[in-house]
């Protein structure tokens, strides 16, 4: 299984909706580790890791339209994991 780190920046209406809660919940499905933040733009950053499926699945879900709120767009980054991390958390 080849790990993988995903940073991913939701712009949209994504703050105050759940929006965090809800990718929290989609990434321990998935068995990810990592976090979803607040940035003071407006947008949520999401880091994930885990296996590259579990986390084109989030990415999927991120895009899917069935989140809270509205996204608009979802700028994507891959790298190599970074590790230290134990669960998914909201920041």
């Amino acid at each position: 299984m080849v790990e993988v780190r995903l940073n991913a920046w939701v712009r949209g209406h994504v703050q105050g909706v759940g929006f965090r809660w809800w990718t929290r919940s989609r990434a321990l499905e998935l068995g990810l580790v990592g976090s979803a933040s607040n940035l003071r733009d407006g947008r949520v950053e999401v880091v994930a890791e885990g296996s590259r499926e579990a986390c084109e699945r989030l990415l999927d879900a991120l895009r899917s339209g069935e989140t809270p709120g509205r996204v608009d767009t979802v700028v994507e980054r891959w790298s190599e994991p970074r590790g230290g991390l134990t669960t998914f958390i909201e920041r």
